[in-house]
């Protein structure tokens, strides 16, 4: 199984960001994507996910073995850690919430509801709960977002982990994830050329 992107053009508001972005991403490994804030990495990354459609190109994958992580935490406030992670496990049929909070260092907090965790140990939750899916994909934006040097870690070993198990992760990130057999894709090559307004007339430019 595979993630095969071709020739796809991503836009934000109508207004196309990326074009002709064209990789495959094969189980067992890892994608870095990098480019300056602003360039598409959000937006390539939930147009692979399926939350937004595509202007060209196609997506080869299959939906049911993707599973996205954006900025949100996708977190119910009121449930506990486990409760969280309970609820997720059981939308994709899955189990092994023990060994996810136990991955991420979690295990302690595990009675404590999600409102009341830091924005470090939300995320560390947040990145947990791709363990429970079942999913193969795995589509990460920024996800050590609030993470100190010792949770980077964890989360670079839960990656190799994944990986090892067959498992495939694409990840937007502007800094070091500790994950250096991960190839990296710098999404500048694939800037979408400004588009002039439908009208303008050139000579007055």
């Amino acid at each position: 199984m595979e993630l095969a992107v071709a020739d796809l053009t991503c836009a934000r508001g109508g207004v196309p960001l990326l074009e002709g972005v064209s990789f495959t991403l094969s189980a067992g490994a890892a994608l870095v994507l990098r480019g300056p804030n602003g360039c598409g990495k959000t937006t390539l990354l939930r147009t692979l996910a399926g939350l937004q459609p595509a202007l060209a190109g196609t997506v080869s994958c299959p939906p049911e073995a993707i599973a996205y992580a954006g900025h949100a935490d996708g977190l119910k406030a009121v449930l506990t850690v486990a409760e969280n992670l309970a609820f997720w496990a059981a939308i994709h049929g899955q189990s092994g919430v023990e060994a996810a909070m136990k991955a991420m260092n979690l295990t302690e907090l595990s009675g404590r509801q999600a409102q009341h965790l830091s924005a470090g140990q939300k995320r560390r939750l947040g990145l947990a709960r791709l363990m429970v899916t079942g999913r193969a994909f795995w589509l990460l934006d920024e996800p050590t977002v609030s993470l100190d040097t010792a949770s980077v870690a964890l989360f670079a070993a839960v990656v190799r982990a994944h990986l090892a198990r067959g498992g495939a992760a694409l990840m937007a990130s502007h800094i070091d994830l500790g994950l250096d057999e991960a190839r990296v894709l710098e999404l500048a090559a694939f800037r979408a050329a400004p588009r002039l307004p439908q009208g303008f007339d050139e000579a007055f430019a």
